[in-house]
C-alpha cells in the first residue's frame, strides 16, 4: 500500500499533536537550553539501590559467563546469523526479561543495569545488543509498560520475558521520519480491525513471535476516533507474511524483515493505549529505549580505550611504542576522555530514569545522539591507530596467527547507530524543538506566516514584557564569579564554563529567532549546532557530576576520575566553541546553492567518466542526457 500524500503543513501538525508538551516534571536540558543552569537536577546523583545493585551484578555475572562459554562472536560474523542455541540460551538465563517487573515474570533490572548488560553483550557482538533491545526497549515490553492495560499486561509480559522475541514495526518502504504518511491501514470491522500494508527494517522481523504494529484507522468512522494508533500482533495470525530478510553493511546477525500484513484479523481488545494515540506511545517509549544505543557506544568506547591502550604499548615505529608518538597519544587522549564523557552521560539519565523525580526526553535524546556521533568518531580513530589490522577482519587475523581484534567489524556495525531509532537529523530537529518551546509559547504568533496582523500585535506585546524580564537574566550569573563551585576543585572551572555556555547558547537561540523568524526552522544547520552546543554543555557537567560521584562511591579512583573528567571537559569545551563560532560564521547559505544546483542537474558533467554499478550503465557525459 503506497504513503497518503500529506502536506507539510498536516506533517508537521501530526509531529506535534504526538509531542508530550507538558513538563510535570523538571528538567535539566530545558532549563539548559533556556539559559537557567540547574546544576542540582543532575548533582548529587541519586544513591544506587543496594538491593538493585546486586540484582544487577548476580545477573551480569551469569550473562558474562554465558558470553565466554556459550557465543562466539567469529560464528556470528561468518554466519550472519545469531544460532539458535544462542537465542534459547539467552531466554534461559532471563536476558529478555531485563526490564520487565518481576511481578510480571521478568528480572526487574534498573535502567543503570539494564544498560551495563547492553554494554557488555554489544562489545562481545553488536547483534545480540541489537535484538536484546529492540526487543525490550522498543519492543513490545516497554509499550506495555507505559500504556498497556492489565489485561495486555498479564497476558503478555511473562511471555516477553521469557520465550517470545517482540519488534516494532513503524517504517515503511515509503515512509521513515515522517510518521502523518503512514500507509499501512487498520479498518475497523466487528470485533477488531483488519490490517494491510508493509512495513520495512524491523528489527527481529524474522523471528518474532509478537510485534507492536503502528497503522492508521480511518477517520469519519462512526464510534472511532480514528489515527495513528498501536496494536499487539502475533506473528503466527493469518495473512503476516514476511517477504523477505534484510542483510546490511554491519550487524550481521540480526534478523531485520519486510513484513506484509494481508487483512489481518486483530481483536479490539489488541489497541494498546487508545485510536491515534499510537504516534504518542512511539515517541514516549523512545524516552528511555534510546538509552539503549548509548549503552552499545559506552561500551564499544571503553573497549576502544582497551584496544587502543594495548596496542599504543605493543606496537613499536621507530624506536619506542606508537602510544608515545604524539599524533598516536592525541587519538588516545581523545578515545578514553570519550569513553568517560560518555560513561557520565549514560549514567547521570540512567539514574535519572531510575529515580523517577526527572524528566529526561531531553537528556536520554542528547544521549543518543550525542553517543551515536562521539561514539562513531572513537572507533574511526581507533582503526586509525590500529592500520591495517584495524581494516583486516578478525577471522583473517586470526587466520594468520594474530589476536582477532574485531576493530574492523564494529567499525561498520557502529556505522548505523548514527541512524537508529531517529537519525541524528532528525535528533537535531526533535532537541530543537523542545530548545525553542518556550519561545514557541510566547512568540509562537509572531513567528507564524499565517497569523494576522492584528493577531501578531497582541502577541507582540506578551512577548515583549516576557523578553523585557528574561533576557537581562542571561547577562550575568554564577559563572564569572572564580569562587563558584569551588568545592569541585579542579572541575570547577568547567562547571563555570556550562552556566556562561548556558546563558549563552540561550541569547544565541533567541538571537537565531529574531533573525530567522518564520524561517527558522528551515535553518536545520543553524538548529543542529545549537542543539550540539547544549549536547557538549550537558557532557561536561555529567562528566563532573559523574567524577563526583566515583569520587564518593569509589574513594581509591577519585583522582583518576578526575583527571579523565577535566580531560573530557577541555575536549568537549573546544567543540563547543568551535560551534558557537560557527553559528554565525560558516558556509551554510553556499552549501544551500550547491545542493540546489547538484539536484537541479546543473552539474551533470561533472559524473561523467564512470559507470554506476546499481545497473544504470555508463555516463556518457551531460551532452547526452
Amino acid at each position: 500500500m503506497s504513503a497518503t500524500h500529506v502536506s507539510e503543513k498536516e506533517a508537521r501538525e501530526v509531529a506535534e499533536a504526538a509531542r508530550e508538551a507538558d513538563w510535570k516534571l523538571p528538567s535539566f536540558g530545558k532549563e539548559m537550553y533556556l539559559g537557567n543552569f540547574r546544576f542540582d537536577l543532575i548533582h548529587p546523583q541519586p544513591r544506587l539501590d543496594p538491593a538493585a545493585v546486586e540484582k544487577g551484578e548476580r545477573f551480569l555475572a551469569t550473562l558474562r559467563e554465558f558470553l565466554a562459554s556459550s557465543v562466539d562472536p567469529l560464528e556470528i560474523e561468518r554466519d550472519a546469523k545469531i544460532p539458535d542455541h544462542v537465542i534459547d540460551g539467552l531466554k534461559k538465563i532471563g536476558a529478555l526479561g531485563m526490564k520487565v517487573a518481576e511481578e510480571y515474570g521478568g528480572l526487574g533490572l534498573s535502567q543503570v543495569y539494564y544498560n551495563k548488560a547492553l554494554a557488555l553483550v554489544g562489545v562481545w557482538h553488536s547483534a545480540l545488543a541489537t535484538l536484546l533491545s529492540a526487543h525490550q526497549s522498543i519492543g513490545l515490553a516497554e509499550p506495555l509498560r507505559m500504556f498497556g492495560n492489565e489485561a495486555q499486561k498479564r497476558e503478555w509480559l511473562p511471555k516477553v520475558a521469557t520465550d517470545h522475541i517482540s519488534a516494532f514495526l513503524l517504517t515503511e518502504p515509503d515512509v521513515g521520519s515522517d510518521p502523518a504518511r503512514l500507509g499501512t491501514i487498520a479498518t475497523p470491522v466487528e470485533g477488531g480491525y483488519r490490517l494491510n500494508g508493509k512495513k520495512l527494517w524491523a528489527t527481529n522481523g524474522v523471528i518474532a513471535d509478537v510485534v507492536v504494529v503502528m497503522a492508521k484507522v480511518p477517520k469519519g468512522i462512526e464510534g472511532h476516533k480514528g489515527g495513528i494508533s498501536a496494536f499487539i500482533l502475533p506473528t503466527d495470525t493469518d495473512g503476516v507474511k514476511v517477504l523477505t530478510r534484510n542483510a546490511f553493511m554491519g550487524l550481521r546477525g540480526i534478523e531485520n524483515s519486510v513484513t506484509e500484513l494481508t487483512d489481518v484479523f486483530v481483536p479490539a481488545d489488541a489497541l494498546v493505549g487508545r485510536e491515534g494515540d499510537g504516534l504518542k506511545i512511539a515517541l514516549s517509549t523512545l524516552n528511555t529505549g534510546r538509552l539503549a544505543l548509548p549503552a552499545i557506544c559506552v561500551g564499544v568506547s571503553k573497549w576502544a580505550t582497551k584496544i587502543g591502550r594495548e596496542w599504543g604499548n605493543e606496537r613499536n615505529q621507530w624506536g619506542r611504542p606508537v602510544g608515545q608518538h604524539d599524533a598516536v597519544a592525541q587519538k588516545l587522549a581523545f578515545i578514553a576522555g570519550s569513553a568517560f564523557g560518555l560513561e557520565a552521560m549514560l549514567d547521570v539519565a540512567s539514574r535519572l530514569a531510575d529515580n523517577k523525580s526527572n524528566d529526561i526526553r531531553i537528556e536520554a535524546a542528547i544521549a543518543k545522539l550525542y553517543g551515536s556521533e562521539l561514539g562513531w568518531k572513537v572507533i574511526d580513530e581507533l582503526v586509525q591507530i590500529r592500520g591495517g589490522r584495524g581494516y583486516e577482519t578478525a577471522a583473517s587475523l586470526k587466520a594468520r596467527g594474530e589476536k582477532p581484534v574485531p576493530v574492523e567489524q564494529v567499525f561498520r556495525d557502529m556505522r548505523i547507530n548514527r541512524t537508529f531509532e531517529g537519525s541524528t537529523e532528525i535528533m537535531h530537529l526533535l532537541i530543537a524543538r523542545e530548545a525553542v518551546d518556550q519561545h514557541l509559547a510566547v512568540a509562537g504568533d509572531i513567528l507564524d506566516p499565517e497569523t494576522g496582523l492584528s493577531e501578531k500585535a497582541k502577541s507582540a506585546k506578551a512577548a515583549a514584557a516576557f523578553y523585557a524580564k528574561w533576557l537581562p537574566k542571561l547577562a550575568s550569573g554564577e559563572g564569572y564569579n572564580p569562587s563558584s563551585f569551588s568545592e569541585f576543585g579542579p572541575l570547577a572551572k568547567h562547571l563555570r564554563y556550562v552556566e556562561r555556555g548556558s546563558r549563552r547558547l540561550a541569547r544565541q537561540t533567541f538571537y537565531g529567532m529574531g533573525r530567522y523568524q518564520a524561517a527558522l526552522e528551515y535553518r536545520q544547520a543553524y538548529l543542529g549546532r545549537i542543539v550540539d552546543i547544549g549536547a557538549e554543555l550537558f557532557a561536561i557537567a555529567a562528566a563532573v557530576a559523574y567524577a563526583d560521584t566515583i569520587g564518593r562511591e569509589h574513594p581509591e579512583r577519585k583522582q583518576e576520575a578526575i583527571e579523565l573528567a577535566d580531560l573530557f571537559a577541555h575536549q568537549a569545551r573546544h567543540r563547543a566553541d568551535t560551534l558557537f563560532h560557527e553559528l554565525w560564521t560558516n558556509t551554510d547559505d553556499g552549501n544551500k546553492a550547491g545542493a540546489k544546483g547538484v539536484l537541479s542537474g546543473r552539474y551533470l558533467w561533472l559524473e561523467d567518466g564512470i559507470m554506476d554499478p546499481s545497473g544504470e550503465g555508463p555516463l556518457l557525459g551531460s551532452e547526452a542526457v
